[in-house]
């Protein structure tokens, strides 16, 4: 793999990761409660991980393939992210509020978050084939997309673990402002959830 193709897909992956969306609402929404920030951005990397698996195992192409296997993942991914914002909106987090769940179950909710989400396994089959070299003389197909699978999962730990930092930093001495900012996360999280259902339906 030429090193001019993976700047090329770092600069494209850094642009399309820092679009915010229900990996930065969740993520947001766990800054608040500090401690959390590595397990919520594991859980969400660790989502990627399973689309890369899938990638490199040639499976992703056949998920996108399979109407009904893909519309059951679009409504499955979207009904959790309309729970989760719901529940956030009900209860916003603030910094000083007493923990909702252990360190585990927010590794999941953020597993299930990436996991679910059909955006990023079509993420994996429109973006990274662009930039996969298939000439013999290069390394193997699935080990080029593995590692710019690897290169996508790097992006957002970096990413995520900022936000989700900087929104503990600047929100820990402003209750008021923190369930604001939890609430419109929330609020994000029923739009993205709401689009996606309506949007695979649609084409039903």
């Amino acid at each position: 793999m030429e090193s001019a193709s993976l700047l090329s897909f770092l600069a494209l992956d850094l642009l399309l990761v820092c679009v915010p969306g229900a990996d930065w609402a969740y993520v947001i929404a766990a800054g608040l409660r500090g401690r959390r920030v590595t397990g919520a951005v594991a859980g969400l990397v660790a989502g990627y991980a399973l689309h890369t698996v899938l990638a490199a195992a040639g499976l992703a192409v056949l998920v996108a393939g399979s109407p009904r296997l893909l519309t059951a993942l679009t409504v499955a991914g979207a009904g959790y992210l309309l729970w989760l914002g719901w529940g956030v909106l009900r209860r916003p987090a603030v910094p000083g509020t007493a923990a909702e769940a252990d360190d585990s179950r927010v590794f999941l909710r953020g597993a299930a978050i990436s996991g679910l989400n059909p955006k990023g396994l079509l993420l994996y089959l429109s973006v990274l084939p662009q930039f996969l070299t298939l000439r013999g003389d290069h390394l193997p197909v699935p080990v080029q997309t593995a590692a710019l699978g690897l290169l996508h999962m790097a992006c957002c730990a970096a990413v995520y673990l900022s936000v989700g930092v900087l929104a503990h930093a600047l929100l820990a001495a402003r209750p008021a402002a923190a369930r604001a900012v939890t609430r419109t996360s929330g609020a994000a999280m029923l739009g993205i959830g709401a689009f996606l259902l309506v949007e695979r339906l649609a084409t039903l």
